[in-house]
């Protein structure tokens, strides 16, 4: 027998399922939505339900968008000449927060991993390579993760492109501002030698 009635186990089944939601976190979550007003649960459920039915990938840079294309790549005051590839759709939204980039994007759904499986073909990965053979792209910023598997990702995605004629770039890494260098691991201090600039 479960220390709780059927129906709150299961809500607590699926809300663990979240990422970054442990069990202690599900139960409270799920303890809120049981005290919470009838109205606030429906809208919740209502909000999740229309979110799966609406919500799709755009065709072009395979971004979340209620739209066959998202508002970024319909945008005719975006820069076409320059693409800037991701891991997820968070990254854009990071991206955009800044207000500097003007470019489009491209959403790879994942990055390179053989000790989990997943493969070129697994990301969108040819979707980014057919996109680039219309000739008007002139830059590819590689923003994955770095990780070693986002690593791995943009090199791989690197060497696709660069026989294209199109540049490839690598979003820069090193030492975050105001930070001191005596506390700066070793990597993040290696590839702040790697990236150095003139001034």
């Amino acid at each position: 027998m479960g220390l709780y009635p059927k129906a709150v186990e299961r809500l607590i089944a699926e809300l663990a399922k979240l990422p970054g939601i442990g069990n202690k976190t599900a139960q409270r979550l799920a303890f809120h939505i049981i005290n919470a007003p009838q109205s606030d649960v429906t809208g919740l459920s209502e909000a999740l339900i229309e979110t799966k039915k609406k919500i799709r990938y755009c065709k072009q840079c395979f971004s979340v968008t209620d739209q066959d294309v998202c508002q970024i790549c319909e945008d005719p005051t975006r820069d076409q000449s320059i693409i800037c590839v991701v891991e997820g759709t968070n990254d854009i939204y990071a991206i955009e927060k800044m207000g500097e980039y003007k470019g489009l994007y491209h959403v790879l759904h994942g990055a390179i991993s053989p000790l989990e499986g997943i493969g070129p073909k697994d990301i969108k990965a040819r979707e980014l390579v057919l996109r680039l053979g219309n000739n008007r792209v002139k830059e590819v910023i590689m923003a994955t993760n770095p990780s070693p598997e986002g690593e791995a990702t943009a090199m791989y995605l690197g060497n696709l492109i660069k026989p294209m004629g199109i540049k490839v770039t690598r979003l820069a890494k090193g030492i975050p501002i105001g930070t001191d260098v005596e506390y700066i691991d070793e990597v993040t201090l290696i590839k702040a030698f790697e990236g150095r600039n003139n001034i």
